[in-house]
């Protein structure tokens, strides 16, 4: 039997907090209580029946352009805050669609190298959040100012996979009235999950839009990882790096989820988890 490891554990163990009314994916009901007004540092979904907090990118999109606001400045503050702290580390620990990702990559199969794919294609996600996160929902409302969640709405596989499934599951009536939109992310979700099997967190390193936010954080937040004298430029931290990155050049890179590999692989323990540059 596989031992299983910390980061796996915790990732459980957070899939299953986030998600804590595990009743509602049987009856299909959506909480809707308290802590609904809190937004967790992760993608996942207000719609998702188990949900206990609410999105941050969809509390971002939902008062974008209506008639009291242009932004949350409390959603905002929250990522801010989020960010600062500990960067990219929420994604490669608490993320419920990453942990997905990671579980279907476990897989033993030909793996395809970041390396082969071209960085600029790394880019896309900050696209997706200047245009379907922040632009879109700012530019266009109904006379009641209430905006379309573009992301939510065309793109978020996580939206689909544990929100719209589960509800169509539960629902009948939501059954006979799907359309062509939800095949068209269903088959977006589909495509995604099938690449993660050959290509380490696709969703994460090209489309997601709080990844983007969060990696802008990643070279100056308190949780950073550092290099110290004992490195002797083995390259074992790049073998085993999913995402491909040379540590000891960047260390604190855009698209690191901090998954703590290259500390695991290190024969001489130089890298080092830091906060506020002080050694944990």
């Amino acid at each position: 039997m596989a031992k299983l490891s910390r980061r796996t554990l915790i990732q459980s163990l957070g899939f299953l907090f986030l998600n804590g009314k595990l009743e509602n994916f049987f009856t299909g009901k959506i909480h809707t209580g308290a802590s609904k007004n809190m937004c967790v540092p992760v993608l996942n979904c207000y719609s998702c029946p188990g949900a206990i907090g609410s999105c941050p990118i969809g509390s971002l999109q939902g008062v974008s352009g209506s008639n009291k606001f242009n932004i949350s400045f409390y959603v905002v503050g929250l990522l801010v805050l989020f960010g600062i702290v500990g960067g990219r580390l929420y994604c490669g620990y608490l993320c419920p669609f990453g942990f997905i990702q990671d579980l279907l990559y476990k897989f033993k199969t030909k793996r395809i190298s970041h390396l082969k794919i071209p960085k600029i294609l790394s880019y896309i996600k900050y696209l997706v959040l200047l245009v379907f996160v922040l632009i879109l929902p700012s530019l266009f409302s109904n006379s009641l100012g209430i905006t379309d969640p573009y992301f939510c709405k065309y793109i978020c596989p996580s939206g689909t996979m544990l929100a719209g499934i589960p509800l169509i599951l539960t629902n009948p009536g939501l059954s006979a009235s799907i359309g062509a939109l939800f095949f068209w992310k269903l088959g977006l979700a589909i495509f995604i999950l099938v690449l993660s099997v050959f290509l380490f967190r696709p969703f994460c390193k090209f489309l997601c839009p709080l990844g983007a936010i969060y990696a802008l954080f990643n070279k100056i937040s308190f949780y950073k990882l550092r290099i110290n004298h004992k490195c002797i430029s083995c390259g074992k931290c790049q073998k085993a790096c999913d995402y491909d990155i040379y540590t000891k050049e960047t260390p604190n890179s855009p698209e690191c989820i901090r998954c703590d590999k290259c500390i695991e692989s290190c024969p001489t323990g130089a890298i080092e988890r830091t906060f506020l540059d002080k050694k944990i």
